[in-house]
């Protein structure tokens, strides 16, 4: 199973200069936690960074800075780990787990961004594979009554 058939394709993204009030403005536009900091390059995009909801409130909000003095640029989490989307989902799921982090942006062969991987939408596709597994058991027990009858 590789990470490009479960990653959502509809990134939100921002660039190091977007105002933090306009990166409210989209995670709440789109009901996302977080943005894709993206660089343009060569007519791609390639993430460079992220910054999630909790950033915000954290480093932005709690310390009471002036929104209209910080970009995201100020407040994004550098130290970014990506994922191919070749790459084994499980594999990636253990990245996850031994990085600390909730969200992987999903690059191509060329390093440009592709998608993004988050716990969220892995719970959604488990939660869809286990209600096929219950929906399969109830119909073998089905069977087997019907066949004792």
């Amino acid at each position: 199973m590789s990470v490009g058939k479960y990653c959502n394709r509809e990134v939100v993204f921002a660039s190091k200069t977007t105002a933090i009030s306009e990166a409210a403005r989209r995670m709440r536009e789109h009901h996302v936690g977080d943005l894709v900091v993206v660089e343009e390059r060569s007519g791609k995009r390639i993430p460079i960074g992220i910054v999630t909801d909790r950033d915000l409130v954290l480093g932005v909000l709690a310390e009471q800075v002036d929104l209209d003095k910080v970009t995201v640029g100020d407040v994004m989490s550098f130290e970014l780990e990506t994922t191919h989307e070749s790459d084994d989902l499980l594999d990636s799921v253990k990245r996850m787990r031994a990085k600390g982090v909730r969200r992987l942006p999903v690059v191509a062969s060329d390093g440009a961004l592709v998608g993004i991987l988050s716990v969220d939408d892995l719970i959604d596709i488990l939660t869809e594979h286990l209600a096929d597994l219950v929906a399969l058991i109830g119909r073998e027990q089905r069977r087997e009554r019907e066949q004792r009858a």
